[in-house]
Protein backbone atom coordinates (compact mmCIF):
# COMPACT_ATOMS: atom_id res chain seq x y z
CA UNK A 1 0.00 0.00 0.00
CA UNK A 2 1.46 3.56 -1.26
CA UNK A 3 1.69 6.38 1.49
CA UNK A 4 1.05 9.89 0.67
CA UNK A 5 3.26 11.93 2.90
CA UNK A 6 1.37 14.77 5.37
CA UNK A 7 0.75 18.22 4.33
CA UNK A 8 2.67 18.70 7.22
CA UNK A 9 5.96 16.34 6.08
CA UNK A 10 5.37 17.75 1.90
CA UNK A 11 6.08 21.41 3.46
CA UNK A 12 8.84 20.28 5.72
CA UNK A 13 10.69 18.97 2.69
CA UNK A 14 9.52 21.19 0.21
CA UNK A 15 11.34 24.18 2.54
CA UNK A 16 14.42 21.54 2.82
CA UNK A 17 15.09 22.65 -0.30
CA UNK A 18 15.99 25.85 0.13
CA UNK A 19 18.99 24.64 2.54
CA UNK A 20 22.06 27.38 3.45
CA UNK A 21 25.03 27.22 5.07
CA UNK A 22 22.88 28.75 8.36
CA UNK A 23 20.62 25.92 7.97
CA UNK A 24 16.89 25.48 6.50
CA UNK A 25 13.49 26.62 7.81
CA UNK A 26 10.79 23.80 9.04
CA UNK A 27 7.15 24.35 8.66
CA UNK A 28 4.82 23.66 11.26
CA UNK A 29 1.00 23.80 12.01
CA UNK A 30 -0.08 26.60 14.23
CA UNK A 31 -3.42 25.52 15.77
CA UNK A 32 -3.91 29.55 17.51
CA UNK A 33 -3.80 31.14 14.20
CA UNK A 34 -4.78 28.07 11.92
CA UNK A 35 -1.85 28.85 9.57
CA UNK A 36 1.17 27.53 8.62
CA UNK A 37 4.36 29.29 10.54
CA UNK A 38 8.30 29.24 9.62
CA UNK A 39 10.71 28.61 12.43
CA UNK A 40 14.24 28.37 12.56
CA UNK A 41 16.24 25.23 12.25
CA UNK A 42 19.33 22.87 11.93
CA UNK A 43 17.67 20.70 9.75
CA UNK A 44 20.57 18.95 7.35
CA UNK A 45 19.51 17.41 3.93
CA UNK A 46 17.90 14.32 5.52
CA UNK A 47 14.48 16.64 6.01
CA UNK A 48 14.44 16.86 2.06
CA UNK A 49 11.38 14.77 1.38
CA UNK A 50 10.25 14.13 -2.02
CA UNK A 51 11.12 17.75 -3.91
CA UNK A 52 12.45 17.39 -7.57
CA UNK A 53 16.09 18.02 -8.66
CA UNK A 54 15.63 22.24 -9.94
CA UNK A 55 17.84 24.21 -12.60
CA UNK A 56 17.16 27.37 -9.85
CA UNK A 57 16.39 27.50 -7.01
CA UNK A 58 13.92 26.52 -3.97
CA UNK A 59 15.15 29.18 -1.26
CA UNK A 60 13.16 30.01 2.11
CA UNK A 61 15.46 32.84 3.57
CA UNK A 62 13.76 35.43 6.06
CA UNK A 63 14.45 38.37 2.99
CA UNK A 64 12.97 35.93 0.32
CA UNK A 65 9.59 34.84 2.63
CA UNK A 66 9.13 38.48 3.43
CA UNK A 67 8.97 39.97 -0.30
CA UNK A 68 6.74 37.07 -1.23
CA UNK A 69 4.67 38.14 1.50
CA UNK A 70 4.28 41.76 0.15
CA UNK A 71 3.21 43.32 -2.90
CA UNK A 72 2.71 46.81 -4.25
CA UNK A 73 -0.15 47.58 -2.49
CA UNK A 74 1.31 46.88 0.86
CA UNK A 75 -2.06 46.02 2.64
CA UNK A 76 -2.34 42.13 2.62
CA UNK A 77 0.44 39.73 3.77
CA UNK A 78 0.58 35.88 3.44
CA UNK A 79 3.53 34.39 4.11
CA UNK A 80 4.51 31.01 1.64
CA UNK A 81 6.46 28.61 2.41
CA UNK A 82 9.30 29.03 -0.25
CA UNK A 83 9.89 31.12 -3.38
CA UNK A 84 11.37 29.48 -7.04
CA UNK A 85 13.76 31.30 -8.42
CA UNK A 86 13.19 28.78 -11.56
CA UNK A 87 16.77 28.06 -13.83
CA UNK A 88 14.29 26.81 -16.81
CA UNK A 89 10.73 26.22 -17.34
CA UNK A 90 11.37 23.16 -16.41
CA UNK A 91 11.46 23.89 -13.10
CA UNK A 92 8.62 25.41 -13.12
CA UNK A 93 6.90 22.30 -14.76
CA UNK A 94 8.25 20.09 -11.98
CA UNK A 95 7.50 22.26 -8.72
CA UNK A 96 3.95 23.17 -10.26
CA UNK A 97 3.56 18.55 -10.54
CA UNK A 98 5.08 18.80 -7.16
CA UNK A 99 2.37 21.14 -5.18
CA UNK A 100 -0.75 19.40 -7.46
CA UNK A 101 0.45 16.35 -6.12
CA UNK A 102 0.38 17.66 -2.07
CA UNK A 103 -2.08 20.21 -2.83
CA UNK A 104 0.08 23.63 -2.08
CA UNK A 105 -1.25 26.56 -3.48
CA UNK A 106 1.12 28.41 -6.10
CA UNK A 107 1.36 31.78 -7.30
CA UNK A 108 3.65 33.23 -10.29
CA UNK A 109 5.07 36.90 -9.11
CA UNK A 110 6.51 39.28 -11.57
CA UNK A 111 7.45 42.45 -10.35
CA UNK A 112 5.06 42.24 -6.91
CA UNK A 113 2.88 45.36 -8.02
CA UNK A 114 -0.39 43.80 -7.05
CA UNK A 115 -2.43 45.66 -4.93
CA UNK A 116 -4.13 43.24 -2.57
CA UNK A 117 -2.33 39.97 -2.02
CA UNK A 118 -3.41 39.01 -5.71
CA UNK A 119 0.00 37.03 -6.07
CA UNK A 120 0.40 35.92 -2.41
CA UNK A 121 0.08 32.24 -1.10
CA UNK A 122 -0.23 31.40 2.83
CA UNK A 123 2.09 27.94 3.15
CA UNK A 124 2.61 27.82 -0.74
CA UNK A 125 4.89 28.22 -3.26
CA UNK A 126 6.02 31.29 -4.81
CA UNK A 127 7.07 31.33 -8.44
CA UNK A 128 9.56 34.34 -9.36
CA UNK A 129 8.89 34.83 -13.20
CA UNK A 130 11.61 37.51 -13.10
CA UNK A 131 14.22 34.72 -14.30
CA UNK A 132 12.49 33.69 -16.92
CA UNK A 133 13.85 37.10 -19.07
CA UNK A 134 14.65 35.55 -22.68
CA UNK A 135 13.80 38.30 -25.54
CA UNK A 136 14.03 36.13 -28.54
CA UNK A 137 15.31 37.90 -31.89
CA UNK A 138 14.16 40.83 -33.33
CA UNK A 139 14.93 41.93 -37.14
CA UNK A 140 13.16 44.85 -39.36
CA UNK A 141 11.14 42.53 -40.63
CA UNK A 142 9.72 40.81 -37.15
CA UNK A 143 5.85 40.99 -36.90
CA UNK A 144 6.36 39.29 -33.27
CA UNK A 145 8.63 38.70 -30.78
CA UNK A 146 8.71 36.01 -28.13
CA UNK A 147 9.70 36.60 -24.73
CA UNK A 148 10.13 34.86 -21.31
CA UNK A 149 7.06 35.92 -18.63
CA UNK A 150 9.44 37.63 -16.51
CA UNK A 151 10.89 40.08 -18.81
CA UNK A 152 9.73 44.17 -18.36
CA UNK A 153 7.80 45.93 -20.95
CA UNK A 154 10.72 48.61 -20.30
CA UNK A 155 12.55 45.80 -21.90
CA UNK A 156 10.67 44.67 -24.71
CA UNK A 157 10.79 47.95 -25.78
CA UNK A 158 14.60 48.87 -25.62
CA UNK A 159 14.56 45.25 -27.81
CA UNK A 160 12.19 45.78 -30.66
CA UNK A 161 12.93 49.63 -30.96
CA UNK A 162 16.33 49.97 -32.68
CA UNK A 163 14.15 47.79 -35.44
CA UNK A 164 12.11 50.83 -35.64
CA UNK A 165 9.26 48.32 -34.30
CA UNK A 166 7.37 48.28 -30.54
CA UNK A 167 4.41 46.46 -29.37
CA UNK A 168 1.27 48.47 -30.09
CA UNK A 169 -0.07 49.24 -26.55
CA UNK A 170 1.74 50.31 -23.14
CA UNK A 171 0.85 50.49 -19.55
CA UNK A 172 2.16 53.95 -18.38
CA UNK A 173 4.57 52.31 -15.85
CA UNK A 174 7.00 50.10 -18.05
CA UNK A 175 8.37 48.18 -15.44
CA UNK A 176 5.64 45.38 -15.18
CA UNK A 177 6.19 41.96 -16.39
CA UNK A 178 4.80 40.78 -19.74
CA UNK A 179 3.46 37.87 -17.77
CA UNK A 180 1.82 40.14 -15.03
CA UNK A 181 -0.05 42.34 -17.17
CA UNK A 182 -0.93 39.66 -19.48
CA UNK A 183 -3.18 38.22 -16.42
CA UNK A 184 -4.68 41.11 -15.97
CA UNK A 185 -5.64 42.68 -19.70
CA UNK A 186 -3.06 45.75 -19.53
CA UNK A 187 -4.91 48.47 -20.49
CA UNK A 188 -3.08 52.34 -21.76
CA UNK A 189 -3.43 55.02 -24.08
CA UNK A 190 -3.10 53.08 -27.04
CA UNK A 191 -5.91 50.45 -26.02
CA UNK A 192 -8.31 52.81 -28.48
CA UNK A 193 -6.40 51.99 -31.62
CA UNK A 194 -4.78 48.51 -30.62
CA UNK A 195 -7.14 46.66 -27.80
CA UNK A 196 -5.73 45.59 -24.41
CA UNK A 197 -2.23 44.30 -24.29
CA UNK A 198 -3.74 40.37 -23.96
CA UNK A 199 -5.26 41.27 -27.93
CA UNK A 200 -2.32 41.39 -29.18
CA UNK A 201 -0.67 38.11 -28.12
CA UNK A 202 -0.62 35.67 -30.52
CA UNK A 203 0.52 32.82 -28.49
CA UNK A 204 1.27 31.90 -25.17
CA UNK A 205 3.42 29.54 -23.41
CA UNK A 206 2.07 28.01 -20.46
CA UNK A 207 2.38 25.40 -17.48
CA UNK A 208 -0.74 24.26 -16.38
CA UNK A 209 -2.36 23.81 -12.92
CA UNK A 210 -1.81 20.15 -13.88
CA UNK A 211 2.00 20.29 -14.46
CA UNK A 212 1.88 20.24 -18.13
CA UNK A 213 3.74 22.86 -20.36
CA UNK A 214 1.55 23.66 -23.31
CA UNK A 215 2.04 26.18 -26.55
CA UNK A 216 -1.79 27.67 -27.01
CA UNK A 217 -3.16 30.13 -29.36
CA UNK A 218 -6.48 30.78 -30.88
CA UNK A 219 -6.08 28.05 -33.29
CA UNK A 220 -4.27 25.55 -31.08
CA UNK A 221 -5.36 24.79 -27.57
CA UNK A 222 -7.88 27.91 -27.60
CA UNK A 223 -9.77 27.12 -24.68
CA UNK A 224 -6.79 27.51 -22.82
CA UNK A 225 -5.48 30.59 -24.55
CA UNK A 226 -8.68 32.70 -23.99
CA UNK A 227 -8.39 31.16 -20.20
CA UNK A 228 -4.89 32.46 -19.28
CA UNK A 229 -5.78 35.87 -20.99
CA UNK A 230 -7.01 38.20 -18.35
CA UNK A 231 -7.45 34.79 -16.50
CA UNK A 232 -6.22 35.72 -13.27
CA UNK A 233 -3.86 33.33 -13.07
CA UNK A 234 -6.54 30.69 -12.44
CA UNK A 235 -5.71 28.29 -14.84
CA UNK A 236 -2.02 28.11 -16.18
CA UNK A 237 1.25 30.14 -15.05
CA UNK A 238 2.78 31.92 -17.80
CA UNK A 239 5.96 31.29 -18.90
CA UNK A 240 6.20 33.19 -21.68
CA UNK A 241 4.26 35.50 -24.98
CA UNK A 242 4.84 35.43 -28.16
CA UNK A 243 3.15 39.75 -28.63
CA UNK A 244 2.47 41.14 -31.98
CA UNK A 245 4.70 44.18 -33.10
CA UNK A 246 3.92 47.50 -35.39
CA UNK A 247 6.29 50.14 -36.69
CA UNK A 248 7.51 52.30 -33.97
CA UNK A 249 8.13 56.11 -34.34
CA UNK A 250 11.06 58.17 -33.85
CA UNK A 251 9.40 60.89 -31.96
CA UNK A 252 6.08 62.02 -30.74
CA UNK A 253 3.80 65.06 -30.14
CA UNK A 254 2.86 65.30 -26.41
CA UNK A 255 0.08 67.42 -25.29
CA UNK A 256 -1.41 68.31 -22.15
CA UNK A 257 -4.67 70.43 -22.67
CA UNK A 258 -6.52 72.07 -19.09
CA UNK A 259 -10.31 71.78 -18.73
CA UNK A 260 -12.59 73.82 -16.69
CA UNK A 261 -15.48 70.99 -16.76
CA UNK A 262 -15.69 67.01 -16.19
CA UNK A 263 -18.45 66.80 -19.01
CA UNK A 264 -17.03 68.64 -22.25
CA UNK A 265 -13.19 66.91 -20.95
CA UNK A 266 -15.23 63.61 -21.32
CA UNK A 267 -16.77 64.23 -24.56
CA UNK A 268 -14.02 65.65 -26.57
CA UNK A 269 -12.18 62.27 -25.07
CA UNK A 270 -14.72 60.62 -26.72
CA UNK A 271 -14.38 62.38 -30.35
CA UNK A 272 -10.82 62.01 -30.23
CA UNK A 273 -10.64 58.04 -29.81
CA UNK A 274 -13.74 57.34 -32.04
CA UNK A 275 -11.74 59.53 -34.49
CA UNK A 276 -8.34 58.11 -34.28
CA UNK A 277 -6.77 61.53 -34.51
CA UNK A 278 -4.32 60.77 -31.93
CA UNK A 279 -2.29 57.94 -31.14
CA UNK A 280 -2.42 57.72 -27.52
CA UNK A 281 -5.33 59.00 -25.33
CA UNK A 282 -5.78 59.71 -21.75
CA UNK A 283 -6.65 61.97 -19.02
CA UNK A 284 -6.61 63.03 -15.28
CA UNK A 285 -8.49 64.99 -12.83
CA UNK A 286 -6.85 66.63 -10.25
CA UNK A 287 -7.84 68.85 -7.06
CA UNK A 288 -8.69 72.71 -7.31
CA UNK A 289 -7.27 75.04 -4.40
CA UNK A 290 -10.86 73.79 -2.74
CA UNK A 291 -9.64 70.75 -2.71
CA UNK A 292 -12.72 69.90 -4.80
CA UNK A 293 -11.37 67.67 -7.62
CA UNK A 294 -12.96 69.34 -10.75
CA UNK A 295 -9.62 70.53 -13.05
CA UNK A 296 -9.42 68.13 -15.65
CA UNK A 297 -6.22 67.61 -18.23
CA UNK A 298 -6.51 65.37 -21.49
CA UNK A 299 -3.51 64.02 -22.26
CA UNK A 300 -2.78 63.23 -26.14
CA UNK A 301 0.21 61.68 -28.36
CA UNK A 302 0.44 61.79 -32.03
CA UNK A 303 2.87 59.61 -33.40
CA UNK A 304 5.76 61.60 -36.05
CA UNK A 305 7.60 59.85 -39.09
CA UNK A 306 7.98 56.72 -39.64
CA UNK A 307 4.57 56.04 -38.49
CA UNK A 308 2.65 59.45 -39.14
CA UNK A 309 3.24 62.48 -40.93
CA UNK A 310 4.91 65.24 -38.34
CA UNK A 311 2.89 66.36 -36.20
CA UNK A 312 0.18 69.87 -36.75
CA UNK A 313 -1.16 71.57 -33.49
CA UNK A 314 -3.67 73.15 -36.03
CA UNK A 315 -5.13 69.91 -37.54
CA UNK A 316 -4.68 67.72 -34.30
CA UNK A 317 -6.19 70.62 -32.16
CA UNK A 318 -9.16 71.52 -34.35
CA UNK A 319 -12.54 71.93 -32.67
CA UNK A 320 -11.08 70.88 -29.62
CA UNK A 321 -12.60 72.97 -26.21
CA UNK A 322 -9.73 73.12 -23.75
CA UNK A 323 -8.59 76.23 -22.11
CA UNK A 324 -6.27 76.98 -24.83
CA UNK A 325 -4.07 79.53 -22.26
CA UNK A 326 -2.76 76.34 -20.00
CA UNK A 327 -1.64 74.01 -23.18
CA UNK A 328 1.72 72.38 -22.75
CA UNK A 329 3.28 70.58 -25.72
CA UNK A 330 6.64 69.07 -26.42
CA UNK A 331 8.26 66.71 -28.52
CA UNK A 332 10.41 63.70 -27.41
CA UNK A 333 11.81 60.74 -28.49
CA UNK A 334 9.73 57.90 -28.76
CA UNK A 335 11.29 56.00 -25.69
CA UNK A 336 11.33 58.78 -23.86
CA UNK A 337 7.72 59.28 -24.24
CA UNK A 338 6.84 55.41 -23.17
CA UNK A 339 9.28 56.09 -20.17
CA UNK A 340 8.08 59.24 -19.28
CA UNK A 341 7.29 58.30 -15.66
CA UNK A 342 10.92 57.17 -14.64
CA UNK A 343 11.37 60.43 -13.55
CA UNK A 344 8.64 60.62 -10.70
CA UNK A 345 8.75 57.35 -9.54
CA UNK A 346 12.21 57.71 -8.68
CA UNK A 347 11.55 60.66 -7.20
CA UNK A 348 8.80 58.72 -4.96
CA UNK A 349 10.91 56.22 -4.14
CA UNK A 350 13.31 58.77 -2.97
CA UNK A 351 11.21 60.00 -0.71
CA UNK A 352 9.83 56.91 0.88
CA UNK A 353 6.34 57.26 -0.60
CA UNK A 354 6.66 54.48 -3.15
CA UNK A 355 6.48 52.42 0.09
CA UNK A 356 3.32 53.36 0.62
CA UNK A 357 -0.27 51.80 0.95
CA UNK A 358 -1.86 51.64 -2.06
CA UNK A 359 -5.81 50.67 -1.90
CA UNK A 360 -6.31 51.43 -5.58
CA UNK A 361 -9.53 51.27 -6.82
CA UNK A 362 -10.30 50.90 -11.04
CA UNK A 363 -13.51 50.43 -12.62
CA UNK A 364 -14.10 50.46 -16.32
CA UNK A 365 -17.60 52.70 -16.62
CA UNK A 366 -20.40 52.50 -19.28
CA UNK A 367 -19.41 55.18 -21.59
CA UNK A 368 -22.96 56.61 -21.46
CA UNK A 369 -23.27 57.57 -17.44
CA UNK A 370 -19.41 58.03 -17.40
CA UNK A 371 -20.21 61.83 -16.85
CA UNK A 372 -22.88 61.15 -13.94
CA UNK A 373 -20.66 58.49 -12.30
CA UNK A 374 -17.30 60.10 -12.43
CA UNK A 375 -18.93 63.09 -11.10
CA UNK A 376 -20.44 61.36 -8.21
CA UNK A 377 -17.60 59.40 -7.16
CA UNK A 378 -15.40 62.89 -7.59
CA UNK A 379 -17.85 65.26 -5.59
CA UNK A 380 -16.70 63.33 -2.22
CA UNK A 381 -13.11 62.57 -2.86
CA UNK A 382 -10.85 64.42 -0.87
CA UNK A 383 -7.04 64.74 -1.43
CA UNK A 384 -6.51 63.17 2.06
CA UNK A 385 -9.02 60.66 0.37
CA UNK A 386 -6.16 60.10 -2.61
CA UNK A 387 -3.08 60.57 -0.99
CA UNK A 388 -0.34 63.08 -1.87
CA UNK A 389 1.17 60.69 -4.17
CA UNK A 390 -2.30 59.67 -5.52
CA UNK A 391 -3.34 60.40 -8.94
CA UNK A 392 -7.05 60.26 -10.73
CA UNK A 393 -6.85 58.59 -14.29
CA UNK A 394 -9.95 59.24 -16.23
CA UNK A 395 -9.45 57.85 -20.31
CA UNK A 396 -11.95 56.14 -23.02
CA UNK A 397 -11.51 53.17 -24.35
CA UNK A 398 -13.35 51.84 -28.13
CA UNK A 399 -14.76 47.77 -27.19
CA UNK A 400 -14.91 46.87 -30.54
CA UNK A 401 -10.90 46.77 -29.92
CA UNK A 402 -11.47 44.68 -26.96
CA UNK A 403 -11.77 41.08 -28.24
CA UNK A 404 -10.75 38.95 -25.32
CA UNK A 405 -13.51 37.18 -23.52
CA UNK A 406 -12.25 37.63 -20.24
CA UNK A 407 -11.28 41.14 -20.10
CA UNK A 408 -14.91 41.71 -18.68
CA UNK A 409 -16.25 45.45 -20.43
CA UNK A 410 -19.85 47.48 -20.01
CA UNK A 411 -22.14 46.79 -22.93
CA UNK A 412 -21.15 50.03 -24.38
CA UNK A 413 -19.20 51.16 -27.43
CA UNK A 414 -16.80 53.59 -25.12
CA UNK A 415 -16.50 52.72 -21.71
CA UNK A 416 -14.17 54.65 -19.84
CA UNK A 417 -11.11 53.67 -17.49
CA UNK A 418 -11.71 55.63 -13.95
CA UNK A 419 -8.78 55.15 -11.38
CA UNK A 420 -8.07 56.56 -8.27
CA UNK A 421 -4.57 55.56 -7.77
CA UNK A 422 -4.89 56.30 -3.78
CA UNK A 423 -1.53 56.40 -1.81
CA UNK A 424 -1.14 56.51 2.56
CA UNK A 425 0.82 55.40 5.08
CA UNK A 426 1.22 52.03 5.45
CA UNK A 427 0.49 51.60 9.16
CA UNK A 428 -2.51 54.17 8.98
CA UNK A 429 -5.05 51.08 8.69
CA UNK A 430 -8.07 52.21 10.08
CA UNK A 431 -7.63 55.15 6.62
CA UNK A 432 -6.50 51.63 4.73
CA UNK A 433 -9.70 49.83 6.09
CA UNK A 434 -12.10 53.16 5.34
CA UNK A 435 -10.75 53.54 1.51
CA UNK A 436 -10.94 49.70 1.28
CA UNK A 437 -14.65 50.32 1.93
CA UNK A 438 -15.16 53.56 -0.11
CA UNK A 439 -13.52 51.43 -3.14
CA UNK A 440 -16.56 48.46 -2.55
CA UNK A 441 -19.14 51.56 -2.70
CA UNK A 442 -18.02 52.72 -5.41
CA UNK A 443 -17.69 49.12 -6.87
CA UNK A 444 -21.43 48.40 -6.54
CA UNK A 445 -22.39 51.74 -7.67
CA UNK A 446 -20.42 51.38 -10.91
CA UNK A 447 -22.08 47.53 -11.42
CA UNK A 448 -25.18 48.88 -10.68
CA UNK A 449 -24.97 50.99 -13.77
CA UNK A 450 -23.99 48.65 -15.98
CA UNK A 451 -20.13 48.54 -15.12
CA UNK A 452 -17.22 46.73 -14.25
CA UNK A 453 -14.17 46.37 -12.66
CA UNK A 454 -10.51 46.31 -14.07
CA UNK A 455 -9.23 43.82 -11.39
CA UNK A 456 -5.30 45.29 -10.34
CA UNK A 457 -6.92 47.17 -7.40
CA UNK A 458 -7.78 46.61 -4.16
CA UNK A 459 -11.97 45.91 -3.86
CA UNK A 460 -13.12 43.46 -1.40
CA UNK A 461 -15.05 41.19 -3.46
CA UNK A 462 -16.81 37.93 -3.32
CA UNK A 463 -17.53 34.63 -5.15
CA UNK A 464 -20.25 35.87 -6.44
CA UNK A 465 -19.40 39.08 -7.05
CA UNK A 466 -16.64 37.21 -9.42
CA UNK A 467 -19.69 35.60 -11.03
CA UNK A 468 -20.81 38.30 -11.80
CA UNK A 469 -17.89 40.15 -13.29
CA UNK A 470 -17.40 37.04 -15.93
CA UNK A 471 -21.11 36.76 -16.64
CA UNK A 472 -21.78 34.50 -19.76
CA UNK A 473 -17.77 33.42 -19.94
CA UNK A 474 -17.97 32.52 -16.03
CA UNK A 475 -18.85 29.02 -17.28
CA UNK A 476 -16.28 28.54 -19.60
CA UNK A 477 -13.64 29.60 -17.25
CA UNK A 478 -15.38 27.73 -14.54
CA UNK A 479 -14.61 24.32 -16.85
CA UNK A 480 -11.01 25.05 -17.65
CA UNK A 481 -9.81 25.67 -14.59
CA UNK A 482 -11.28 21.95 -13.86
CA UNK A 483 -9.55 20.68 -16.94
CA UNK A 484 -6.25 22.74 -16.55
CA UNK A 485 -6.18 23.53 -12.82
CA UNK A 486 -8.05 20.06 -11.27
CA UNK A 487 -6.69 20.36 -7.65
CA UNK A 488 -7.38 24.21 -7.34
CA UNK A 489 -4.24 25.12 -6.45
CA UNK A 490 -3.07 28.17 -8.66
CA UNK A 491 -3.63 32.10 -7.45
CA UNK A 492 -5.84 31.54 -4.41
CA UNK A 493 -5.44 35.08 -3.48
CA UNK A 494 -7.53 36.32 -6.62
CA UNK A 495 -10.46 34.74 -4.84
CA UNK A 496 -12.26 33.67 -7.46
CA UNK A 497 -12.72 30.09 -6.52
Amino acid sequence: MSHTPSRRTVLRGLTAGGLTATGAAVIGFTPATRSWATTASAAGPGALVGTPPLDGSLTTDESSLAAASDDFGHIVHRRPAAVLRPGSVGDVVAMVRFCRTHRLPVAPRGQGHATNGQAQVAGGLVIETAPLADIGPVGPDSTTVTVGAGVRWSEVAKATIPHGLTPPVFTDYLELSVGGTLSVGGLGGQTHRHGAQVDNVTELQVVTGAGEFVRCSRSRRPDLFHAVLAGLGQCAVIVGATVRLVPAPETVRHYLLPYDDLETFLDDQRTLVREGRFDYVEGQVAADADGAFRVPTLEAVAYGPPVGPAPDDTVLLRGLRHNASGVQRADLSYYDFLDRLAPAVAALKEAGLWSYAHPWLNLLLPGRSAAALASRMLDTLTPADLGGPGLVLVYPLLRDRLTTPLLRTPDDPVPYLFALLRATPPEDTATVDRLLTANRSAYELTTAAGGTRYPVGSIPVSRADWRAHFGPEWRRLERAKRAYDPQGILVPGQGVF
